[in-house]
């Protein structure tokens, strides 16, 4: 055996799969004082520690056995792994539609090199071929990688060339627009290129996965195929959001870009749509409509593409006995603009007064959103919202506080006007603001409660 065959172990996990004569990607029988397992030996990465074997069983999963409990392996046989995605040509149709796929670093469709613990895309329309051969039915696709970070790394330049390119593609008379993305922040992008690209004539959909492609349970192969036909078939012009509806593999929602919200770490449901309904549910094959209210697909190729953000703005999430130096420290620092995540029906703590009355008088913008997510500002009820009001802090309506983050920076890109700041961001775009919440619109299934816990029983066997 050679160092080639233990590929990212060492110490104590290195010593035991030398004493037992096993190597990375051997398929292995291991006797523990916790069981017995089987499965095939995965490389680890090389900053891991040296305590765990790392064994991917017969269901995909992955498990982490200690070697303190390990007291006999026998490799049964072995077969190495290969990183490169599968690329076939991809078939082109005159018949069917045609899509850009913008990649920005989302693991949409990819694997995982266990070694480092990178992610190795697959991108080009020969490698999304061969990883999900269904989108050849769906439309044709052509890729464009715009950047390859991390979604907690997107952020207004990003935006605004997505929005730049997005436009070119619609001028060129493109179908359809899919945006691969990571899922962490993947509503603000959404939030994003639906105020710096209005009224398209086509699709805009933005996708991600929750669960990488080497596992069961990924959803990244569904997620691309309802966003392929949705961008290519779908009526519904606007920047959309397409994940998971249910936990389960049944269909997909398209979610409005100014109304969602990751709203779980891990679940492959984690997007909602908040205060409202989605705009539609999507399968491979068809698209229904939820609301009855939405921008349909034009011929012509026109779009307002308007790339504009100040990054001199914050959205402060208001907590008990938040100090006012929280405030001095953005207004001393330059920001023209800060939106608050505020109590109820939007409130802070006196203290903050001072230090909100000389933002605002030295010209920085002040909105209020609430940190509920559902419901309206409502600063007209108590004494603490009508004195925050006299102050100049202004009512976002039920604008969820990213969102108000987003377009403040949009509306400060545009113009440093406090009148015309304040119009932009309380004129609705996309229902950003809503007259209303439907009834339906709020719906938080809590465990515990004997109606619901009946209800879950006919869908969770």
């Amino acid at each position: 055996m050679n160092k080639d065959d233990f590929q990212g172990y060492k110490g104590n996990a290195l010593h035991i799969l030398q004493k037992f004569n096993v190597r990375v990607w051997g398929q292995v029988r291991i006797e523990s004082t916790r069981g017995v397992f089987t499965g095939t030996v995965l490389p680890r990465a090389e900053n891991d520690d040296d305590l765990h074997i790392v064994l991917k069983i017969s269901t995909g999963y992955n498990i982490g056995i200690n070697v303190t409990t390990i007291t006999h392996m026998e490799e049964l046989g072995y077969k190495k792994a290969h990183y490169q995605i599968p690329e076939k040509e991809f078939p082109y149709s005159d018949t069917k539609p045609n899509v850009k796929l913008f990649g920005t670093g989302g693991t949409i469709a990819s694997r995982l090199d266990y070694r480092t613990g990178a992610v190795i895309p697959a991108f080009s329309p020969g490698e999304l071929y061969g990883a999900v051969p269904e989108l050849a039915d769906i439309c044709n696709i052509t890729t464009e990688k715009l950047f390859a970070v991390f979604s907690e790394n997107m952020g207004p330049e990003e935006y605004k060339t997505l929005a730049v390119a997005i436009g070119k593609e619609i001028e060129n008379g493109i179908d359809g627009i899919i945006i691969g993305h990571g899922t962490d922040t993947l509503h603000h992008t959404a939030s994003a290129l639906t105020y710096m690209i209005q009224d398209p004539p086509i699709p805009i959909v933005l996708v991600g996965s929750q669960r990488s492609s080497d596992r069961p349970s990924s959803d990244a192969a569904l997620n691309l195929m309802y966003a392929s036909y949705t961008a290519g078939h779908s009526d519904i012009a606007e920047v959309l959001v397409c994940m998971f509806g249910p936990t389960s593999d049944e269909y997909g929602f398209l979610h409005r870009g100014t109304r969602v919200r990751k709203m779980h770490s891990s679940y492959r449901s984690t997007f909602r749509t908040i205060g409202d309904i989605p705009v539609a549910k999507v399968t491979r094959n068809s698209v229904e409509p939820l609301q009855s209210s939405y921008c349909r697909r034009r011929k012509d190729k026109k779009a307002k593409i308007l790339p504009y953000f100040d990054e001199r703005v914050s959205l402060v999430y208001y907590y008990p006995n938040m100090k006012p130096d929280i405030i001095e420290a953005l207004v001393d620092n330059g920001y023209k603009g800060i939106i608050i995540a505020g109590t109820g029906l939007g409130h802070v703590n006196k203290p903050l007064y001072p230090a909100i009355e000389k933002a605002i008088k030295k010209g920085v913008s002040i909105f209020m959103t609430v940190q509920t997510l559902w419901g309206y500002v409502h600063m007209n009820v108590y004494e603490t919202g009508r004195d925050l009001q006299a102050k100049g802090v202004i009512p976002a309506q039920n604008m969820l506080p990213e969102v108000a983050y987003i377009k403040l920076g949009w509306a400060l890109g545009q113009t440093s006007d406090m009148e015309e700041i304040k119009d932009i961001m309380l004129t609705p775009i996309n229902d950003d603001i809503t007259e209303r919440e439907p009834y339906n619109g709020y719906l938080i299934y809590q465990g515990g409660v004997p109606e619901v816990e009946e209800f879950i029983k006919k869908f969770r066997k």
